[in-house]
């Protein structure tokens, strides 16, 4: 049980990695003086989505390692991916405001149904 809880907590790190990645500037952050970084709240404002980034890429990696010490890969990246997914698009739908239809509805009740599925065989 353990590791579906694992599973869990990758995906709700893969979402997070995804909106770190998604604010992440490197533009912006190739021009910086990197002397300079710490010195302004600008400049901690455009690293700090890199270090979440980091930071959730190794959450999740970890994680998922875990979970896949006791759970067949297959299993784990078809549970994992779809709880990121579904995680993404709540989030997207909430945060950014994102249209939801009651077509992605009954699409990602499919996905679930297939997690729930995927879990109990």
């Amino acid at each position: 049980m353990i590791s579906w809880t694992y599973i869990f907590i990758a995906a709700i790190a893969e979402i997070c990695w995804i909106y770190s990645l998604k604010y992440l500037e490197f533009k912006k952050l190739i021009k910086t003086n990197w002397l300079q970084i710490f010195s302004t709240k600008e400049g901690f404002l455009l690293l700090f989505p890199l270090l979440l980034y980091v930071l959730f890429g190794v959450t999740n990696i970890f994680f998922f390692s875990k979970a896949m010490q006791k759970i067949s890969a297959s299993a784990a990246f078809a549970v994992w991916m779809a709880i990121a997914l579904v995680g993404v698009k709540i989030a997207d739908v909430i945060i950014l405001k994102e249209s939801f239809s009651y077509a992605n509805l009954f699409f990602f009740l499919l996905i679930l149904i297939g997690i729930i599925g995927i879990k109990l065989t």
